[in-house]
This record gives C-alpha cells, sequence and structure tokens, in this order.
C-alpha cells in the first residue's frame, strides 16, 4: 500500500487521505501542544510558507502517546495551532503513532530508519518524515531535529519539484 492510499481523517473529521498530495515534497510530523518541543510549530509554519509555492507541505497529525501532551479536542488543537502559532498547514486526526492501534500511515512511516539505521516506534512529539514527490519516504528525523536544521533544510530543497 502507498503512502497516498491510506485512509485519514483531516482535524475537522472529514475523511481523506494523502492523495491530494501526490507529487507534492511533504513532511509528516506527529505534533502535540503541551510540550517542550511544542515551540518546533513555529520552525514548521516557516518551512510551510517558504516552500508552499514550490510544491511543499507540512502535515501535522497530533498525537496524545507521550504524557498526554496533546489532550484537546480537534477544536482545541485547532485554535491553539492557529492562534499560538499561526498554523496554516493541514492538520489531521488525533492518531496514535506507536502500539496495538497505531494508525495504518504510521505503519509504513515506522519502517523507515533514521540516519544511524534505527526503524521502528517513534521516539517522542515531533518526529519528522521527509516524502519525496513520488511517494517515497527518503528521510526520518528524531524530534531533536528542528525544522531549522540545515541537514533537513537541504532535504527539502533536494526534494522540491522542478
Amino acid at each position: 500500500m502507498s503512502l497516498y492510499d491510506v485512509p485519514i481523517r483531516t482535524l475537522s473529521g472529514a475523511e481523506s487521505s494523502l492523495g491530494s498530495y501526490r507529487g507534492k515534497a511533504l513532511l509528516l510530523v506527529n505534533v502535540a501542544s503541551k510540550c517542550g518541543l511544542t515551540p518546533q510549530y513555529a520552525g514548521l509554519e516557516e518551512l510551510q510558507r517558504r516552500y508552499e509555492s514550490r510544491g511543499f507541505s507540512v502535515l501535522g497529525f497530533p498525537c496524545n502517546q507521550f504524557l498526554g501532551q496533546e489532550p484537546g479536542s480537534p477544536e482545541e488543537i485547532a485554535q491553539f495551532c492557529s492562534a499560538t502559532y499561526g498554523v496554516t498547514f493541514p492538520l489531521f486526526e488525533k492518531i496514535d503513532v506507536n502500539g496495538a492501534h497505531r494508525h495504518p500511515l504510521y505503519a509504513l512511516l515506522t519502517e523507515v530508519p533514521d540516519k544511524d539505521g534505527k526503524a521502528g516506534d517513534v521516539d517522542w512529539n515531533f518526529e519528522k518524515y521527509l516524502v519525496s514527490t513520488r511517494g517515497d519516504v527518503v528521510a526520518r528525523y528524531r524530534p531533536p531535529v528542528t525544522p531549522e536544521d540545515p541537514d533537513l533544510v537541504a532535504a527539502i530543497e533536494s526534494e522540491l519539484p522542478s
């Protein structure tokens, strides 16, 4: 199954998939509103604004699996992201990224190793997966890697459509 074919719901609950993002470079991130890494929303939004017109999008997937750091309802998540960080990138339904109820999208993503060759469970909030315009996961970045990290920015730029 392709990443594009996995059913997912938008934050507002509408049925969706990543199919509408086919042909774009994507950065998929599990996000949380009450985490020490939450300020990464600002950098993610900066990437969105900088590269959106060039065929790129950040996609956020709220997750409450790490110390309950995303307890809000969809409406509360949307309000927080908009009011606090001016988020314009798409947010999807709150999902599990690890464990028995891991969302099928993350079942595919977690098969991809990071730069040290480690695949498997998501470590924490704000783990990032770079997806090429062909729908291949080309890189995995652990949570401490910020959206401003030069290696991440260079990787995004190398995946932008021509």
